[in-house]
């Protein structure tokens, strides 16, 4: 399984085994191209990654091994307001990341910061809390585009025909 270390293989097959389930060629084809990226990825996005290997890997079982797989914890949903559910391959590594959404050109930014953590630990804490997940999603819009009227990661939008 490309880009997911021994621990987490580890934890999957142990998963896996829990639920009478086994690694199935499909499974490593799907598993293989969830990781292959850092990039956060929606359930269609990961079905062409998918097809592009094997054509004969179904929609169902797609989405069942997304389900298997945040259940088992190694991937994570995530909302990054497009009304539709993201995933989140890299949370294992950076489990304390938020995300920034360009209103704009769309590009999602991950981001650390100690601040944050202590903030929600104050938060949570005088509130009478204990935090048992956190998501951070902040949308905002590009600076550069406001300055230049142009941003370098917004999509070209094709001009329209002439009638």
């Amino acid at each position: 399984m490309p880009n997911i270390d021994e621990q987490a293989r580890a934890q999957l097959d142990s998963f896996l085994t829990s639920k009478g389930l086994r690694q199935t060629k499909q499974r490593e084809v799907i598993i293989g191209a969830a990781f292959a990226s850092d990039e956060h990825f929606n359930a269609e996005d990961l079905i062409d990654r998918v097809r592009h290997i094997d054509r004969s890997v179904s929609r169902a079982t797609v989405y069942r091994t997304l389900a298997l797989l945040v259940e088992s914890g190694l991937l994570h949903e995530v909302d990054l307001g497009r009304d539709q559910t993201y995933y989140d391959p890299n949370f294992l590594e950076k489990p304390q990341h938020n995300h920034l959404i360009c209103n704009d050109c769309d590009r999602v930014v991950e981001f650390e910061d100690e601040n944050m953590a202590i903030l929600e630990d104050c938060i949570t804490r005088r509130l009478g809390f204990s935090p048992a997940t956190k998501s951070i999603r902040i949308e905002a819009n590009c600076n550069e585009l406001a300055r230049l009227g142009k941003c370098r990661h917004q999509k070209k939008v094709p001009s329209a025909l002439p009638s």
